[in-house]
């Protein structure tokens, strides 16, 4: 009698779960290493950087110098790529933009090499180059997503929508909130004409939802659209409903056509409550409302949140041209949702010191 080969032997019990553990571990692993090769790949092209700096300060030495220096490198290593003058002269300008050796040590060498390029190509100042580098750390963004973020001036539309939020949260969450929130939305990537109704916005919106995810930012999860609320027997439809992971409360979209009107935050303020007693747990925080219209008056639109007891915020939306770039990004699928609320924290936890 031969043996059976392992393959075809019934697995003992709780071997799936142990193979399920390892190859977690394994993938996890491998995500090491491949960062630890781009952290030092990056530190070493800084280093290279500022040497070819402060040689040619010290030195007095010419632009021809790194002709000589890539030819010589290359010679020295042909099978490693990344010595090109091109390459040398970006290395130069990396050192340059960011003399601090601490922070490229500590933040910035996460990034890798073409995500640097981007940054020294599209931005000017330290301060903006700061500002996306850490949201690309935090968030992990792919190159094209930086750069689109980059193109569509995100950070100056980050945190400026009108909200009651400082008023209707408690800190730190109203600030997270508000961060949270643009103003305006871009909608590019819907290849509508600026005429388009309210329903044809939202109907194109569904259907590119992975890029509507990217416009609204790091942490929102779509739940659905044209949600039923049942309220004493009579049925109400949400335009859109998604979850924010990190604020942890669902939120509540509102499109409107047109101009604001003070009236409008009458339904969105009839939903939030729907949501906050059909919908949403113990462990979650209060809805938000966020009404999105084609234009608004700024002090119109504060008046009318003055008086309002719950959290929204007003944002207009433009329907511009596509965009260019292929998007690498993904919809939130149901497991990773669940992940990141086990993680989270509840009530029954209490504070940490």
């Amino acid at each position: 009698m031969t043996n059976r080969p392992a393959s075809l032997t019934p697995p003992p019990a709780g071997y799936a779960d142990w193979l399920t553990e390892l190859k977690t571990r394994i993938h996890s692993a491998q995500q090491r290493a491949a960062l630890a090769v781009n952290r030092e790949l990056v530190l070493l092209y800084w280093q290279i950087g500022r040497d070819i700096l402060q040689r040619q300060s010290r030195e007095g030495w010419g632009a021809k110098v790194i002709d000589r220096l890539a030819h010589d490198l290359r010679t020295a290593f042909p099978d490693m790529k990344g010595f090109s003058p091109r390459n040398l002269k970006y290395m130069r300008s990396f050192a340059e933009a960011w003399p601090d050796a601490e922070f490229v040590q500590a933040a910035l060498a996460q990034l890798p090499w073409y995500h640097q390029l981007a940054l020294l190509d599209k931005l000017r100042t330290a301060d903006e180059r700061r500002w996306y580098a850490a949201r690309a750390i935090e968030h992990q963004w792919s190159r094209n997503v930086l750069v689109m973020q980059i193109e569509t001036n995100a950070r100056a539309r980050f945190g400026q929508a009108v909200t009651n939020f400082e008023a209707r949260l408690p800190a730190p969450l109203s600030d997270l909130a508000r961060e949270s929130l643009k103003d305006p939305y871009r909608f590019d990537f819907l290849g509508l004409h600026d005429d388009a109704q309210e329903r044809a916005v939202e109907g194109a919106l569904v259907k590119h939802v992975t890029q509507f995810l990217l416009e609204l930012g790091a942490g929102f999860a779509f739940v659905g659209r044209q949600v039923l609320l049942d309220v004493g027997g009579d049925e109400f439809f949400i335009d859109l409903l998604f979850y924010h992971l990190k604020l942890r409360c669902y939120v509540v979209i509102e499109l409107k056509g047109g101009k604001f009107k003070p009236e409008h935050l009458g339904q969105l303020g009839f939903y939030l409550t729907a949501v906050d007693r059909q919908i949403k747990s113990k462990h979650d925080n209060p809805t938000l409302g966020l009404l999105l219209c084609k234009s608004k008056n700024k002090v119109v639109a504060e008046y009318a949140l003055g008086d309002k007891s719950q959290p929204m915020g007003i944002a207009e939306y433009k329907l511009l041209e596509s965009l260019p770039a292929e998007l690498q990004t993904g919809l939130p699928s149901i497991e990773q949702i669940e992940r990141e609320l086990a993680a989270l924290p509840s009530e029954d936890d209490g504070e940490q010191g």
